[in-house]
Protein backbone atom coordinates (compact mmCIF):
# COMPACT_ATOMS: atom_id res chain seq x y z
CA UNK A 1 0.00 0.00 0.00
CA UNK A 2 1.29 3.21 -0.81
CA UNK A 3 2.04 6.28 0.97
CA UNK A 4 -1.03 7.72 -0.77
CA UNK A 5 -3.38 5.27 0.34
CA UNK A 6 -2.08 5.76 3.86
CA UNK A 7 -1.89 9.74 3.48
CA UNK A 8 -6.15 9.45 2.41
CA UNK A 9 -6.97 6.91 5.80
CA UNK A 10 -4.79 10.13 7.70
CA UNK A 11 -6.53 12.48 6.14
CA UNK A 12 -9.78 11.17 7.59
CA UNK A 13 -10.97 11.74 10.94
CA UNK A 14 -12.09 8.58 12.12
CA UNK A 15 -14.08 9.37 16.00
CA UNK A 16 -15.26 6.47 18.23
CA UNK A 17 -18.32 6.22 18.66
CA UNK A 18 -19.93 4.73 21.42
CA UNK A 19 -22.60 2.51 22.02
CA UNK A 20 -22.56 2.07 25.26
CA UNK A 21 -25.47 4.18 27.51
CA UNK A 22 -23.58 5.07 30.97
CA UNK A 23 -26.22 5.08 33.41
CA UNK A 24 -25.46 6.39 37.12
CA UNK A 25 -28.33 5.12 39.78
CA UNK A 26 -26.95 8.75 41.77
CA UNK A 27 -28.18 10.44 38.54
CA UNK A 28 -32.31 9.54 39.42
CA UNK A 29 -34.21 11.89 40.98
CA UNK A 30 -35.90 9.36 43.58
CA UNK A 31 -38.45 12.83 44.28
CA UNK A 32 -39.84 12.12 41.75
CA UNK A 33 -43.35 10.22 41.57
CA UNK A 34 -42.98 8.36 38.88
CA UNK A 35 -39.06 6.57 40.13
CA UNK A 36 -40.47 6.52 43.81
CA UNK A 37 -43.50 4.12 42.39
CA UNK A 38 -41.47 1.70 40.10
CA UNK A 39 -39.20 1.51 43.04
CA UNK A 40 -42.12 0.80 45.33
CA UNK A 41 -43.71 -1.67 43.06
CA UNK A 42 -40.12 -3.25 42.18
CA UNK A 43 -39.71 -3.91 46.23
CA UNK A 44 -42.97 -4.96 46.52
CA UNK A 45 -43.13 -7.63 43.21
CA UNK A 46 -39.35 -9.27 44.86
CA UNK A 47 -40.97 -9.55 47.82
CA UNK A 48 -44.27 -10.82 47.08
CA UNK A 49 -42.12 -13.65 44.84
CA UNK A 50 -39.86 -14.24 48.03
CA UNK A 51 -43.21 -15.14 49.81
CA UNK A 52 -45.05 -16.58 47.83
CA UNK A 53 -43.23 -19.39 45.22
CA UNK A 54 -39.71 -18.88 47.20
CA UNK A 55 -41.49 -19.56 50.47
CA UNK A 56 -45.16 -21.56 50.38
CA UNK A 57 -45.40 -22.77 47.34
CA UNK A 58 -41.89 -24.44 47.33
CA UNK A 59 -43.23 -25.88 50.97
CA UNK A 60 -46.73 -27.02 49.94
CA UNK A 61 -47.05 -26.76 46.17
CA UNK A 62 -50.46 -24.85 46.40
CA UNK A 63 -50.27 -23.33 42.80
CA UNK A 64 -53.99 -22.20 43.47
CA UNK A 65 -53.48 -20.33 46.76
CA UNK A 66 -50.02 -18.73 45.86
CA UNK A 67 -51.36 -17.54 42.49
CA UNK A 68 -54.55 -16.16 44.29
CA UNK A 69 -52.83 -14.30 46.69
CA UNK A 70 -50.00 -12.82 44.37
CA UNK A 71 -52.98 -11.29 42.44
CA UNK A 72 -54.32 -10.45 45.17
CA UNK A 73 -51.14 -8.54 45.97
CA UNK A 74 -50.97 -6.50 42.69
CA UNK A 75 -54.44 -5.64 42.66
CA UNK A 76 -54.36 -4.47 46.46
CA UNK A 77 -50.77 -2.73 45.29
CA UNK A 78 -52.40 -1.09 42.47
CA UNK A 79 -55.70 0.09 44.29
CA UNK A 80 -54.24 1.22 47.58
CA UNK A 81 -51.57 3.31 45.37
CA UNK A 82 -54.01 5.39 44.18
CA UNK A 83 -56.32 5.69 47.08
CA UNK A 84 -53.16 7.01 49.20
CA UNK A 85 -52.55 9.95 46.66
CA UNK A 86 -55.99 11.08 47.45
CA UNK A 87 -58.23 12.06 49.89
CA UNK A 88 -59.79 8.68 51.62
CA UNK A 89 -58.31 6.55 54.38
CA UNK A 90 -55.89 3.98 54.14
CA UNK A 91 -57.82 1.99 57.10
CA UNK A 92 -61.04 2.07 54.56
CA UNK A 93 -59.27 1.17 51.72
CA UNK A 94 -57.59 -1.46 53.98
CA UNK A 95 -61.07 -2.90 54.85
CA UNK A 96 -62.45 -3.52 51.56
CA UNK A 97 -59.66 -5.92 51.14
CA UNK A 98 -60.34 -7.56 53.62
CA UNK A 99 -63.70 -8.21 53.08
CA UNK A 100 -63.24 -9.01 49.48
CA UNK A 101 -60.63 -11.96 50.61
CA UNK A 102 -63.28 -13.35 53.37
CA UNK A 103 -65.87 -12.81 50.62
CA UNK A 104 -63.88 -14.94 48.32
CA UNK A 105 -62.55 -17.21 50.39
CA UNK A 106 -65.64 -18.19 52.71
CA UNK A 107 -66.82 -20.93 50.78
CA UNK A 108 -63.72 -23.07 51.20
CA UNK A 109 -62.08 -23.84 54.18
CA UNK A 110 -58.26 -23.28 54.03
CA UNK A 111 -55.64 -23.60 56.97
CA UNK A 112 -54.54 -21.18 59.42
CA UNK A 113 -50.97 -21.12 57.71
CA UNK A 114 -52.69 -20.63 54.14
CA UNK A 115 -54.48 -17.71 55.71
CA UNK A 116 -50.87 -16.07 57.39
CA UNK A 117 -49.70 -16.18 53.58
CA UNK A 118 -52.40 -14.63 52.09
CA UNK A 119 -52.27 -12.02 54.76
CA UNK A 120 -48.92 -11.48 54.28
CA UNK A 121 -49.08 -11.04 50.34
CA UNK A 122 -51.65 -8.32 51.28
CA UNK A 123 -49.66 -7.09 53.92
CA UNK A 124 -46.50 -6.37 51.96
CA UNK A 125 -48.43 -4.43 49.24
CA UNK A 126 -49.91 -2.21 51.64
CA UNK A 127 -46.65 -1.41 53.38
CA UNK A 128 -45.15 -1.02 49.73
CA UNK A 129 -47.84 1.36 48.63
CA UNK A 130 -48.65 4.15 51.52
CA UNK A 131 -46.89 6.99 50.31
CA UNK A 132 -45.27 9.19 52.99
CA UNK A 133 -42.81 6.63 54.38
CA UNK A 134 -38.77 6.35 53.13
CA UNK A 135 -38.34 3.61 50.98
CA UNK A 136 -35.47 2.68 53.12
CA UNK A 137 -38.00 2.37 55.95
CA UNK A 138 -40.45 0.39 53.13
CA UNK A 139 -37.34 -1.79 52.71
CA UNK A 140 -36.49 -2.57 56.14
CA UNK A 141 -39.95 -3.51 57.14
CA UNK A 142 -40.51 -5.76 54.17
CA UNK A 143 -37.37 -7.66 54.96
CA UNK A 144 -38.38 -7.72 58.52
CA UNK A 145 -41.74 -9.53 57.57
CA UNK A 146 -39.93 -11.99 54.81
CA UNK A 147 -37.49 -13.22 57.23
CA UNK A 148 -40.32 -13.52 60.13
CA UNK A 149 -42.31 -15.68 57.67
CA UNK A 150 -39.13 -17.76 56.77
CA UNK A 151 -37.77 -18.55 60.21
CA UNK A 152 -41.53 -19.42 61.96
CA UNK A 153 -42.43 -21.38 59.25
CA UNK A 154 -39.30 -23.42 58.42
CA UNK A 155 -39.35 -27.17 59.31
CA UNK A 156 -36.04 -27.18 60.63
CA UNK A 157 -36.66 -24.47 62.90
CA UNK A 158 -40.11 -25.62 64.18
CA UNK A 159 -41.20 -29.31 63.45
CA UNK A 160 -44.40 -29.12 61.84
CA UNK A 161 -47.56 -31.78 63.17
CA UNK A 162 -50.52 -32.38 60.97
CA UNK A 163 -53.96 -32.90 61.90
CA UNK A 164 -56.49 -35.32 61.34
CA UNK A 165 -59.99 -35.93 62.15
CA UNK A 166 -60.92 -39.48 63.37
CA UNK A 167 -64.01 -41.75 64.59
CA UNK A 168 -63.33 -44.49 66.68
CA UNK A 169 -65.79 -47.32 66.76
CA UNK A 170 -65.81 -47.85 70.63
CA UNK A 171 -64.78 -45.30 73.54
CA UNK A 172 -61.68 -46.79 75.71
CA UNK A 173 -62.45 -46.32 79.38
CA UNK A 174 -58.82 -44.84 79.41
CA UNK A 175 -59.40 -42.98 76.98
CA UNK A 176 -59.85 -39.33 79.14
CA UNK A 177 -58.10 -41.33 82.39
CA UNK A 178 -55.13 -42.41 81.13
CA UNK A 179 -54.01 -40.47 78.22
CA UNK A 180 -50.76 -41.42 77.62
CA UNK A 181 -51.91 -44.64 77.19
CA UNK A 182 -54.45 -43.80 74.99
CA UNK A 183 -51.57 -41.44 72.87
CA UNK A 184 -49.06 -44.48 72.47
CA UNK A 185 -52.39 -46.81 71.18
CA UNK A 186 -52.95 -44.40 68.48
CA UNK A 187 -49.61 -44.35 67.28
CA UNK A 188 -49.40 -47.89 67.36
CA UNK A 189 -52.95 -48.34 65.29
CA UNK A 190 -51.91 -45.38 63.24
CA UNK A 191 -48.43 -46.26 62.75
CA UNK A 192 -47.13 -42.81 63.21
CA UNK A 193 -45.43 -40.44 66.01
CA UNK A 194 -49.14 -39.14 67.99
CA UNK A 195 -47.87 -36.11 69.35
CA UNK A 196 -51.46 -35.08 70.86
CA UNK A 197 -55.27 -36.02 70.55
CA UNK A 198 -58.27 -33.95 71.36
CA UNK A 199 -61.54 -35.53 72.31
CA UNK A 200 -64.26 -33.69 70.15
CA UNK A 201 -67.64 -35.80 70.68
CA UNK A 202 -68.17 -38.99 72.53
CA UNK A 203 -71.26 -40.98 72.05
CA UNK A 204 -72.18 -43.85 74.75
CA UNK A 205 -75.47 -44.27 72.62
CA UNK A 206 -73.65 -45.51 69.53
CA UNK A 207 -70.04 -46.24 70.93
CA UNK A 208 -68.41 -43.79 69.17
CA UNK A 209 -65.67 -41.27 69.61
CA UNK A 210 -64.87 -38.03 67.52
CA UNK A 211 -61.13 -37.07 68.10
CA UNK A 212 -58.53 -34.64 66.16
CA UNK A 213 -55.07 -36.18 66.50
CA UNK A 214 -52.25 -34.46 66.09
CA UNK A 215 -49.10 -36.77 64.12
CA UNK A 216 -45.98 -36.59 62.44
CA UNK A 217 -43.95 -39.38 60.70
CA UNK A 218 -41.84 -41.23 62.24
CA UNK A 219 -38.40 -40.88 61.96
Amino acid sequence: MGHGTWDIFEAINFQPISTTWEFSMSSINWADPLWELAARFAINTVAMVLLMFGMYYRRYRDKELATTASMFNIFAFSVLTILSSVEFSIAAGFGLFAILALFSLRSEQISKIEISYFFGAIAVAVICSVLGTGLGFVLIIVTFVLFGAWALDHPGILQSAASTKLTLDRIDAYMLADTEKMRQELSARLGVEVMNFQVIEMNYVNDLARINVFYRAKG
